[in-house]
């Protein structure tokens, strides 16, 4: 993509300014500086730079400058100002001239542009240098996360054939209550009573669903039920739980240093974990051998653990729990893998992004047992896609199956009655 000339001015006039003020200042002054005092030198160098050049400049342009010269002393530099966006929750950099951003569920190009690869190159070399990893031709990816807690992930040529490109996957500081989420017609009341009660009864729980689904935010949702005297650990690779209650340990893999070494896996710290008397066990994402041992938990008296995983339906979560397994130990067979599954896992919830960018539970099914060496299901809710309204929304409607829960009995035990009504009934989504 072609950039604009004035946008060539531009990134000349703060190229210009960052230099002398580079130049005035050495490293150990730009580190103990405070924010306020490097201000004022970049206004006076910017008043002086527009005096010696002839540059006509007004007076908002002036202080737009200064403040984007500040974004690349002390933060993100282009990116900032979409860092302080909160109706942005994806940052996607595809080469140094065109960004993306996710706004409420939609892609949307953007003008923030930066002022070459180098300068792309620097910003990425800030991020990981900040939390001690590095990224170079030997290690050309590379995850990190920001001071706000959001993911980032880099990419650098070879392997990238555009240039360094990056993507910050951002999450809200504020939580969404079970009050916004029915109000978003992310499910229904009945779907929402079924689940609060399940989590209360200790039913072991799997979300499943694609990149950007909603799976974090419904199993946030879902832990909110949790018992506060419970004891609840987590374990993520990059930290973005957001756990109500009081008592919880929060873990976070550790990936290989410089030398190769000092890596924890997911899979380390679902071992010690059950050396830590956890009540509840909460995998942020189970994407590997950890499988089996977070299943082995499941079947161990650790009740109510959750995590979620990647999968297009409810039954397609299973066939890839069982890989995950199998990449543990191979020498299980299938048929007894497929046992411990359907032995551990009560019901499977199903997340799924909607073409107008909303996200929905699109389905609820619970595991029956097994039959014939497959794990059989019975499906509970389903989201009912109806088409999509003049005003560009889906439509729609969340409909119970019609089908008894066989868990009904042990929420029954935690003092938890259900309406059966809940799992034959219908409810149209509005067009909001």
């Amino acid at each position: 993509m072609a950039r604009p000339a004035g946008a060539d001015r531009w990134f000349e006039i703060k190229s210009q300014v960052h230099l002398k003020l580079l130049n005035t200042l050495t490293p150990e002054q730009l580190r103990t500086l405070s924010k306020d005092g490097v201000r004022a030198q970049i206004a006076q160098l910017v008043e002086r730079l527009v005096a010696d050049e002839g540059i006509p400049m007004t007076l908002a342009e002036r202080d737009r400058v200064a403040e984007e010269i500040q974004d690349e002393v002390f933060g993100l530099g282009p990116l900032e100002p979409l860092l302080k966006d909160n109706t942005i929750s994806d940052i996607m950099v595809n080469g140094f001239d065109n960004v993306y951003v996710e706004r409420h569920g939609r892609l949307v190009e953007t003008n923030v542009r930066f002022k070459d690869q180098a300068h792309l190159r620097m910003i990425i070399d800030r991020i990981v240098s900040n939390v001690g990893r590095r990224i170079d031709d030997s290690s050309p990816i590379v995850d990190a996360r920001l001071d706000d807690g959001s993911r980032v992930c880099a990419v650098i040529p070879p392997l990238s054939l555009i240039g360094p490109v990056m993507s910050i996957r951002r999450y809200g500081k504020k939580l969404l209550t079970t009050e916004e989420l029915l109000k978003n017609q992310t499910f229904s009341h009945g779907m929402l009573d079924f689940l609060s009660g399940c989590v209360e009864a200790r039913l072991n729980i799997v979300i499943s669903g694609g990149s950007g689904s909603g799976k974090t935010t419904i199993l946030n949702t879902m832990s909110r039920f949790i018992p506060e005297t419970e004891r609840v650990v987590t374990i993520e690779d990059t930290a973005e739980l957001q756990m109500q209650q009081p008592h919880v340990v929060r873990l976070e893999t550790r990936p290989a240093n410089i030398e190769g070494s000092g890596a924890v896996t997911a899979r380390d710290l679902v071992i010690n974990t059950l050396r830590m008397r956890p009540d509840r066990i909460i995998v942020g994402e189970s994407r590997g051998p950890e499988a089996l041992d977070m299943l082995q938990a499941m079947n161990t008296g650790h009740d109510g653990s959750m995590t979620t995983l990647h999968a297009n339906t409810t039954r397609d979560a299973f066939s890839r729990l069982e890989t995950m397994v199998m990449m543990a130990s191979q020498n299980v067979p299938d048929r007894v893998i497929r046992q411990q599954l359907a032995s551990a896992i009560h019901l499977v919830v199903q997340c799924g992004r909607m073409s107008d960018g909303t996200r929905k539970i699109t389905g609820i099914a619970e595991v029956t047992g097994v039959h014939n060496d497959q794990v059989e299901m019975q499906d509970l809710f389903e989201f009912d896609r109806g088409g999509i309204s003049p005003r560009g929304k889906v439509v729609g409607k969340f409909r119970g199956m019609g089908n008894q829960p066989q868990c009904l009995e042990k929420l029954r035990g935690y003092g938890i009655h259900l309406s059966k009504a809940i799992f034959n009934e219908i409810v149209e989504l509005a067009d909001k």
